[in-house]
């Protein structure tokens, strides 16, 4: 599978617009690539996610809060955050442009709910704050 500038489902969350650009369809379920635009605004709460990913900054600078730390993120890094880890990102720059991969489809799977449906998709997929 692949994916040129500009293809991939667009999703539109309460924080951020996500470009699914390789899904869990495309890998056997085995794992998904996302782009992600998120506009400096107010940031979501630390929540808890069940499926580990791993964030790799584009554009933009950002803060991921992790398990209580504060690691500031700028072009070329990346941070992993583990499952269940409480976290969060403040946007610090006009936007910040990153990519998030995830192991598996779940990740996928809650961002399509979330899109539709807004935050009543957390507990499906078992977000919690």
């Amino acid at each position: 599978m692949t994916t040129t500038a500009g293809e991939g489902e667009e999703l539109s969350v309460p924080d951020a617009k996500i470009t699914v650009r390789i899904s869990g369809k495309d890998t056997g379920g085995a794992c998904e690539l996302f782009e992600v635009d998120a506009p400096r605004d107010e940031a979501a709460p630390p929540h808890r996610t069940p499926w580990p990913k791993v964030y790799y900054v584009l554009h933009g600078r950002m803060t991921v809060f992790l398990e209580g730390e504060l690691h500031d993120l700028s072009p070329g890094d990346a941070i992993a955050i583990p499952p269940d880890a409480l976290h969060t990102f403040t946007v610090h720059t006009p936007s910040v442009q990153f990519l998030a991969f995830a192991v598996g489809e779940r990740m996928g799977a809650f961002f399509r709910d979330l899109s539709s449906n807004g935050l009543d998709a957390l507990p499906r997929h078992g977000v919690s704050q």
